[in-house]
């Protein structure tokens, strides 16, 4: 394992000691606007503070909360991190148990070199470098395997499903099922699992970055304004043709 990974993982480590005992009062404040759009929380911020001690030496840091975070002592074409610090915030500050962190080293080319994405609730993680494909293994444990997954996966992941009424009516006429947990990383690094993966909206790097470069082996679908992943190739195609079909595509 690289020292970029091992780094990674004692980041989240430490995050999940931090939540161990409950949340402090302090975490559910609101700040400011973040570099992704929305508005930080101190949670987000008390995570972004870990990720940068831990990874910085590794290469400027790009984080959905306080943007290009800047390392003086790296040459302007070191690596860039790309870091959700946590992924799911609304649920994490609704105490609803699906949130976690997700974060890609990515080379000069934009290239991804190292992804990993964790769980905080259950301690599952994520990761793939340059070396090793996608592996699955816990918080606070060395073991890592292949990720889990399931021959007739009933369920799939539908993120912002709240914003497309129609069309999750057509995925109810059409059989597939799905659940909406609210975070976008964390639902890909899922993806061997459940029977697809998808998203409809505006593509924000900080959301795919990671949780993309989990899904190698997988039918995966990028376009602006919609991600498909999915096991099978028809069910793949059968969304992107509904997503097509169903959904007012708004290009900025």
């Amino acid at each position: 394992m690289n020292t970029f990974i091992e780094a990674c993982i004692k980041a989240n480590e430490e995050i999940s000691l931090a939540l161990k005992d409950g949340f402090d009062t302090t975490w559910f404040e609101k700040t400011e606007v973040g570099a992704g759009g929305d508005v930080s929380s101190k949670l987000d911020l008390m995570a972004e503070e870990i990720f940068i001690k831990h990874l910085s030496s590794f290469g400027h840091i790009e984080s959905e909360e306080s943007g290009l975070i800047l390392n003086d002592a790296l040459d302007k074409e070191s690596s860039k991190i790309i870091i959700d610090p946590i992924d799911g915030s609304s649920n994490a500050l609704s105490l609803f148990p699906y949130y976690g962190t997700s974060v890609a080293k990515v080379d000069a080319l934009g290239l991804v070199e190292d992804a990993i994405v964790c769980n905080l609730v259950n301690g599952d993680i994520f990761l793939k470098t340059t070396e090793h494909k996608t592996q699955q293994g816990k918080l606070f444990s060395s073991k890592f395997h292949t990720p889990h997954t399931v021959p007739h996966s009933e369920v799939g992941l539908f993120e912002k499903a709240y914003a497309h009424p129609e069309l999750v009516s057509h995925l109810g006429q059409e059989n597939l099922k799905f659940r909406s947990p609210g975070a976008i990383a964390l639902s890909l690094a899922y993806a061997h699992t459940v029977s697809y993966v998808l998203f409809v909206g505006i593509f924000r790097i900080y959301d795919f970055a990671a949780g993309l470069a989990l899904c190698e082996g997988l039918e995966v679908i990028v376009e602006e304004d919609y991600v498909i992943v999915s096991k099978e190739k028809k069910i793949a195609k059968k969304l992107e043709q509904l997503v097509k079909t169903q959904v007012k595509i708004i290009r900025r």
